[in-house]
């Protein structure tokens, strides 16, 4: 893809993106300040919500979005299409691995390994939240671990949508099948306005807009100063969503610090599995970097805003299983910086780039 970071060397990367990391730090920390000294911010963002997805969240995530999509030239899709590899990947790992190794992952630590600090009813339901987890993969924020990867936009939009069309499936049976639930009420609202939201939306807006600025400015324009001024967009739109999101969790993770630290500990080491799993594969295919990067993400990162939704519809607000759905969204975004690092740094692993 397009992404101005492949054309500038490490020291001339913009502050965002040379201490991600850090910032992402202080925005977690601020997120949970804000919403402990001042309670009416999350409150008055609460009432914006429809089908339980924030509005506030999902014009964030546009601006981290939208980025991407401008960049995608949509002739590049059909040929995309051509190419399997990547999408069997993903799908294979999203559909028969990351959902039952999940599971293992959360039993054998929240109900073998630290039974002794865990009441069994509660690590049944952070077990349930953790299967919520697994059993969704990532809608919108892989398309920031994709961007910060130089991911292809083209694939990672193949592979995201057609993950989307068999979650739209099958998450209700898998879950159904690993929480042993005879009845199981899925938020489909939420599943169709997410993919709204985040595909829909910015892939229109992504498309018209590109078709516009090339035909008015051109396309050494559209490439060299429209792409190079968009490219904090991503970060600036990650940062805040941050803050908005740890705003709402504040409480939750201040008065269960020892839960919280326990249940993180299986989903950091699904998260590396899977990745192993999927970047592994995609090394040993000889699929490109651009391809392998962001299948490998897609699996490892998990649409949190349903699984959160998903558990409150079940078990409620204050359950075991909400509170696991919410330390998912707290562990994700550095682990996947972390992984980001990773990609980054063996890109070397795979063919060259043509």
């Amino acid at each position: 893809m397009g992404n101005p970071k492949k054309k500038r060397e490490d020291n001339t990367l913009s502050i965002f993106e040379k201490y991600l990391t850090v910032w992402v730090a202080i925005c977690i920390v601020a997120g949970v300040l804000i919403g402990r000294l001042w309670p009416v911010f999350p409150n008055v963002l609460s009432q914006w919500e429809y089908a339980q997805v924030s509005i506030p969240v999902a014009i964030l995530i546009w601006f981290m979005i939208y980025p991407m999509m401008v960049e995608i030239n949509f002739d590049s899709i059909i040929d995309a299409g051509r190419r399997p590899k990547g999408l069997t990947i993903t799908l294979v790992t999203n559909w028969l691995i990351k959902p039952f190794t999940m599971f293992f992952f959360a039993w054998l630590f929240i109900q073998v390994i630290f039974q002794n600090f865990i009441p069994t009813d509660l690590g049944i339901q952070y077990v349930a939240g953790a299967i919520l987890l697994g059993s969704a993969p990532c809608t919108a924020m892989v398309f920031v671990w994709s961007y910060l990867t130089d991911g292809d936009p083209a694939y990672t939009l193949i592979q995201v949508s057609i993950n989307d069309l068999v979650l739209i499936f099958a998450y209700a049976p898998l879950v159904m099948f690993l929480l042993g639930l005879n009845e199981l009420i899925v938020p489909w609202d939420t599943i169709l306005l997410s993919v709204i939201l985040y595909i829909v939306v910015p892939l229109t807006a992504g498309y018209f807009s590109r078709k516009y600025l090339i035909r008015k400015k051109g396309i050494e324009w559209f490439e060299n100063i429209f792409l190079e001024k968009l490219s904090n967009f991503t970060i600036i739109g990650l940062l805040a969503t941050l803050i908005i999101l740890f705003s709402f969790q504040g409480d939750v993770i201040i008065n269960n610090p020892i839960h919280i630290l326990l249940i993180a500990i299986p989903l950091i080491i699904q998260t590396f599995f899977i990745f192993a799993i999927a970047y592994g594969w995609a090394k040993l295919w000889k699929a490109k970097h651009s391809i392998a990067a962001p299948a490998a993400m897609i699996g490892a990162s998990n649409f949190f805003e349903l699984a959160v939704a998903t558990a409150i519809s079940i078990f409620g607000i204050g359950s075991g299983a909400a509170l696991a759905t919410v330390v998912g969204v707290l562990v994700e975004v550095p682990v996947m910086l972390g992984l980001v690092k990773i990609a980054n740094r063996t890109r070397n692993w795979f063919p060259t780039e043509n």
